[in-house]
């Protein structure tokens, strides 16, 4: 909610004028202003509204006819910007954006209301069917993803403090402290004349104008370089349904431990990847040339074949990746080597399979004034729509809840409909935030899940000091979920480099878990993967 109300006081300032395009209303109502005849009247306003502002008008719900704030309630309010949607469709224009505040209508126990400012934009909603790959970062802490993301969606360069890696999605002690503790996320777009950069990160609007303008997308899931965070790594790596890894390696400083277990968690997720040696600007050729070995044994001794782009060209690095991994020397601060990441991403295919059937896990909850709960996540397959009746769960009992899908937001964009691989929030109607999770998932409304509290699994133990035996407990990563699991391995135990089978048993509650899905388990420093085989669902 709003805490500056200098959009409000602005549109009560010009008021309400015939020929202008501020409209005021009280509510807006499904019963009475959808009704037969009411609503192409209604439609035909806004349109003139529009007109009247140069393509945008502003509508302030929740005020009377002389521009008295009132207050409607939320969930008044959010019927209202239900109603006000349809009818900026019927008149061939979109809601744009929407900012709300807290008002105390009459004595002090009334009930809290709410006043809302919507910006009411020409042309429809727009559709997003174009080619969108969804790359995630790893890389030790201070190696120079974050900063290379924004260098790469804004075209800016850094200031040599990490100045671009504010451009992402990140938290103000995240901007503080210069560490990310969170996945944070970017986007940048191509069309005929090359890359669409953000020319102002800062501003919401201005995301929203590269999904608008791009004729293919680059989202980015930026993950935590810092080893205490390596469960929020994990998750961004193994619940985002991503096309590409990019490991960064800073020249100045070469591999790490870290930089080793994120390779493995991309590995063995069997995610195609590239490897940026960035900061290059901060020692000379044969410092880079050396770090370039260091990572060129780290990857054969992983069993990958290295290719130098410098030497190779960027043709061969988008044909062969995935049998490969491409390796790019950058640096944010000159700009080195970031057409080469350009021409790189804008030449890459969509990896993800898509699916027919819609399926997305839930990755963050939060509830918008005048909106409600919105689920954000990355589609895992098929397609959905504004308007479809989906379930929503399994719930603590197993249970799955009817919700309908009442709006779609795509990198701050609103979108009509949106496809596998994109990075959404979806706004439920039907259930309150609270009674959301990370590790839901969202289904058609006439699937028929099973959710399950055990499942058997092929797994493989990377690293652990002694033997793995019947009831150890790790945290299992797959999709969005992560929770505390109880392992018994076919035969008593795995032991440090094993595979073999194991039965897994979530500790508190059931999740929607399917054969062929990959996953991570770890506890401390012990780590494994593993791939579902089949699932209990007694």
């Amino acid at each position: 909610m709003s805490a500056d109300r200098a959009a409000l006081d602005e549109a009560l300032e010009r008021g309400e004028e015939e020929g202008g395009p501020v409209e005021f209303k009280e509510r807006l109502s499904r019963e009475v202003h959808l009704a037969d005849g009411r609503m192409e009247s209604l439609a035909a306003q806004l349109r003139h509204r529009v007109l009247s502002g140069d393509g945008e008008a502003t509508y302030v719900v929740g005020v009377t006819d002389d521009g008295q704030v009132a207050g409607i309630a939320p969930e008044a309010f959010s019927e209202s910007m239900d109603v006000l949607s349809l009818l900026a469709d019927e008149a061939g224009a979109h809601l744009d954006e929407v900012e709300t505040w807290a008002v105390q209508p009459g004595d002090e126990d009334a009930d809290r209301g709410v006043v809302g400012v919507a910006s009411v934009c020409e042309g429809a909603v727009l559709e997003t069917d174009d080619e969108h790959i969804v790359v995630g970062t790893a890389g030790h802490v201070d190696h120079g993803k974050s900063t290379l993301v924004g260098s790469l969606v804004t075209g800016d360069a850094d200031d040599g403090e990490g100045g671009t890696r504010g451009f992402l999605d990140v938290q103000p002690h995240e901007v503080e402290r210069g560490l990310s503790a969170d996945l944070s996320y970017a986007v940048y777009g191509f069309d005929d004349d090359g890359p669409v950069r953000m020319d102002n990160p800062d501003r919401k609007t201005d995301r929203a104008r590269v999904v608008s303008e791009s004729d293919s997308l680059v989202s980015f899931v930026d993950t935590v370089g810092h080893e205490p965070w390596l469960r929020t790594t994990i998750r961004g790596l193994v619940g985002q349904k991503l096309d590409y890894g990019l490991l960064t390696v800073a020249a100045d400083d070469g591999p790490t431990r870290t930089t080793r277990e994120h390779l493995g968690i991309l590995l063995a997720t069997e995610l195609p990847t590239m490897v940026a040696v960035t900061k290059v600007d901060l020692v000379d050729d044969d410092r880079v040339a050396a770090v370039e070995r260091e990572v060129e044994r780290l990857l054969r001794d992983a069993g990958e074949t290295p290719l130098r782009v410098e030497r190779h060209g960027v043709a061969a690095a988008a044909r062969e990746v995935g049998d490969v991994v491409p390796v790019i020397r950058t640096s944010a601060v000159t700009m080195a080597g970031l057409d080469t990441l350009d021409d790189l991403f804008e030449r890459l295919p969509k990896t993800s399979d898509r699916g027919e059937e819609f399926r997305m896990y839930v990755d963050r909850t939060y509830s918008v004034t005048g909106v409600g709960a919105v689920a954000s996540g990355t589609i895992n397959s098929g397609a959905v729509e504004a308007g479809d009746e989906l379930l929503l769960g399994p719930m603590a009992d197993g249970s799955f809840r009817e919700v309908e899908v009442r709006s779609i937001e795509m990198h701050y964009h609103r979108v009509d409909r949106a496809r596998a691989g994109r990075i959404v929030g979806i706004a439920l109607k039907g259930v309150k935030e609270a009674a959301v999770e990370r590790g839901m998932v969202l289904l058609p409304g006439d699937a028929d899940p099973s959710p399950v509290r055990s499942f058997d699994a092929e797994v493989m133990v990377l690293n652990h000091p002694t033997r793995i035996g019947d009831g150890y407990e790790p945290v299992v990563h797959i999709e969005t979920v992560s929770e505390a699991a109880t392992f018994y391995p076919e035969g008593g135990q795995l032991l440090p480099g094993d595979s073999g089978r194991a039965r897994v048993e979530f500790k508190f509650r059931p999740y929607l878990v399917e054969q062929g899905q990959r996953f991570v388990f770890r506890e401390g420093r012990s780590k494994g993967v593993g791939t579902v085989t089949g699932v209990h669902t007694d």
